[in-house]
C-alpha cells in the first residue's frame, strides 16, 4: 500500500478536486439561471468533498482523518441528492446525461472514501501526531521492510522471467540444431 505525504498525491483527493472543478464549470449552464441557490449549493458541496479530505489528512491523527472522511462522504451524498432532485425537474431535462454521469462519479468517490475509512478503522497507527521516537522508528522500519520485500519479489519475478526466456531460447536453438 503506498504511503502519501501530501493530500495532493491522494488519488481520491484528485478525483474529488476534478469533480469540484467540473461542477463549477457545469453549473455555468443557462439551465441554472433563475433556480435560486442550486448552482452555488452544488459548487459548495462538491468542493467540500476535496476540502474535507485535505483537512482530515493535514490534521495528523487517524481519528481526525476518519471524522473528516465521513464529512466528505456526507458532502458527496449531498451532491448526489441534489442531482437526484434535479433529475426530477423538467427544467434540467437537457442535462440528464451529465446528471447521471456526475451522480456515478460522486458515488464512486464516496465508495473510495468509505474503503479508505474502513482500512483506517482497522489500523493500529494513530497518525503522525501520535508518533513518538520509538513508534516512529518502528513504523519507518516496517515501511522499509515492506519496500524491501516488494523489491525482492519484483527481482524474483524478473529472474524467473529471464530464466524462462533463456530456456525457451535454448530449446529453440536445440530444435534448429536437431532439424539441420
Amino acid at each position: 500500500m503506498p504511503t502519501y505525504d501530501r493530500f495532493e498525491s491522494l488519488p481520491v483527493w484528485n478525483l474529488a478536486a476534478d469533480l469540484a472543478a467540473r461542477m463549477f464549470e457545469w453549473t455555468q449552464d443557462s439551465s441554472f439561471r433563475g433556480q435560486g441557490d442550486v448552482a452555488n449549493q452544488l459548487q459548495r458541496a462538491s468542493l467540500s468533498v476535496s476540502n474535507n479530505i485535505a483537512e482530515g489528512f493535514e490534521r495528523g491523527s487517524t481519528a481526525d482523518l476518519l471524522k473528516f472522511l465521513y464529512i466528505a462522504r456526507g458532502s458527496a451524498g449531498e451532491v448526489r441528492s441534489m442531482l437526484c432532485v434535479m433529475n426530477r425537474m423538467h427544467r434540467f431535462e437537457n442535462l440528464r446525461s451529465e446528471i447521471s454521469d456526475l451522480k456515478s462519479q460522486f458515488e464512486s468517490t464516496s465508495r473510495q472514501i468509505r474503503a479508505w475509512a474502513d482500512s483506517l478503522q482497522n489500523s493500529q497507527i494513530k497518525g503522525q501526531r501520535h508518533l513518538n521516537d520509538t513508534s516512529r522508528q518502528q513504523y519507518e522500519q516496517s515501511n522499509r521492510t515492506s519496500a524491501f520485500m516488494k523489491k525482492q519479489a519484483e527481482f524474483k519475478q524478473q529472474m524467473e522471467e529471464r530464466l524462462t526466456r533463456v530456456a525457451r531460447e535454448r530449446a529453440n536453438r536445440q530444435r534448429q540444431t536437431d532439424g539441420d
